[in-house]
């Protein structure tokens, strides 16, 4: 007789079905912790820093003294001595200090009396913005009178001065004309060239030094320049300042520089003749650790600069189809790795040999693009027309990596998506 069936109890079943339960959150939990990388793929590592880099240490510091002003009324002495002292108490902040770059621009309080200024001066910044954030670099706009007296070109000297102080993380201030526009978005400034010296600018050595008797105060351009956080450009910046509308010898200058520079177009001094006059009456102090740059467009005087986009664009364009690599889309975050790519294409190049290499900055000297009184030998909407399609051509290396493009320079608002593997 075969034996009868049994069959748990309820309190028996109960239990069986709580170790099944069990066992089948445990494979689960096992299951999950082989496969969690490959649901989750951003990685999580538990931060070895003791400190934030947000934190400030209570020891004293250069912050700490009442003495000490951001005005450019007032000289800041022994700054190299606090700069060191407070980075030392700032680890974090003092890692990489020596390649920090704080890019610094702005523009008037009140609004542009051009009707299409205050348009242009946000595609401007915005230009900025993208060059900083594709490079890592901070940027701080001001659009206030940091000095009452100190308006129009001299304004900068109170704003870097200040930026100085409220940055001693960064060797670099990287003064920008409002008017300026980044026309090659994957450059980067070659500091090692400048470790010797304190100030960049665009110019030429032989008409700042040696035309004596035909000085021109166009010998460099004062809208752009790169200059190191230290007590040499402290004392700079008090001697330059001291030729300004701050100083009470103002109108005492201004007839020096018109004797001294015969193309000087108005009496009042001007920061760039000033700058000038300074380098070669002081060669030894100022101009020994000036740098004027001039085997690439640090910065360019737009007129020139406008004729080659097509030229380059098409260049680009042909490297781009006989290399792969170059076109490969890509995140915006690694941008710098394909630029390196690119480099050997164009390092050799130069900006003769049919325009191969973007210019680096577009200048839009003379344009005025806020009040829009423009130099009258630039014809109707000519510096508007321009500007836009300086900032296209600039957008386009942006928009890229977003997938579109303008096909249309003159046409802001028009772009088209990019097929993939474009430009093949």
């Amino acid at each position: 007789m075969a034996p009868k069936a049994t069959f748990p109890t309820k309190a028996c079943a109960s239990l069986s079905n709580a170790f099944l339960f069990l066992g089948g959150s445990v494979l689960l939990l096992l299951l999950l912790s082989l496969f969690w990388p490959v649901l989750n793929p951003i990685p999580y590592f538990e931060s070895n820093l003791t400190e934030p880099n947000g934190s400030d240490p209570p020891d004293p510091n250069f912050y700490d003294d009442p003495e000490l002003t951001y005005s450019v009324d007032k000289p800041v002495k022994n700054w190299d001595e606090k700069r060191s002292h407070w980075l030392k108490h700032h680890p974090l902040l003092a890692a990489g200090a020596r390649d920090r770059i704080l890019v610094v621009t702005g523009s008037q309080a009140t609004p542009c009396k051009n009707p299409i200024g205050d348009h242009l001066l946000l595609r401007l910044f915005k230009n900025k913005l993208d060059y900083c954030r594709m490079h890592g670099y901070d940027l701080f706009y001001n659009n206030a009178y940091l000095h009452p007296k100190m308006n129009s070109y001299w304004a900068k000297l109170p704003v870097i001065r200040a930026a100085m102080i409220a940055h001693p993380e960064v060797e670099w201030i990287w003064w920008v004309d409002s008017d300026a526009v980044f026309t090659d978005m994957e450059f980067k400034l070659p500091l090692g060239r400048y470790k010797a010296h304190n100030l960049v600018v665009h110019g030429w050595p032989n008409m700042v030094y040696e035309d004596k008797d035909n000085k021109s105060w166009t010998g460099l351009n004062a809208g752009v320049f790169l200059i190191r956080n230290c007590q040499w450009t402290m004392d700079l910046i008090d001697v330059w300042a001291s030729m300004g509308p701050k100083s009470p010898n103002y109108e005492k200058w201004g007839r020096v520089l018109q004797t001294t520079f015969k193309d000087k177009p108005f009496p009042l001094p001007d920061d760039q003749s000033s700058l000038i006059y300074l380098l070669f009456t002081n060669k030894p102090k100022w101009g020994d650790k000036t740098y004027l740059e001039s085997e690439y467009y640090f910065q360019g005087y737009w007129i020139g600069l406008v004729k080659m986009y097509d030229n380059v664009t098409k260049a680009y364009m042909e490297m781009e189809i006989h290399a792969p690599m170059l076109r490969r889309r890509h995140a915006e975050k690694v941008s710098d790795y394909y630029a390196a790519l690119r480099e050997p294409y164009v390092e050799d190049a130069g900006y003769e040999n049919g325009n191969v290499r973007r210019p680096f900055v577009t200048h839009f000297t003379g344009c005025q693009p806020c009040n829009g009184e423009h130099n009258p030998l630039y014809v109707g909407d000519t510096c508007w027309n321009e500007i836009e399609r300086a900032l296209n051509f600039a957008d386009n290396q942006v928009l890229r990596k977003y997938g579109f493009l303008h096909p249309d320079l003159l046409n802001s608002s028009l772009v088209a998506p990019l097929p993939f593997d474009y430009p093949a």
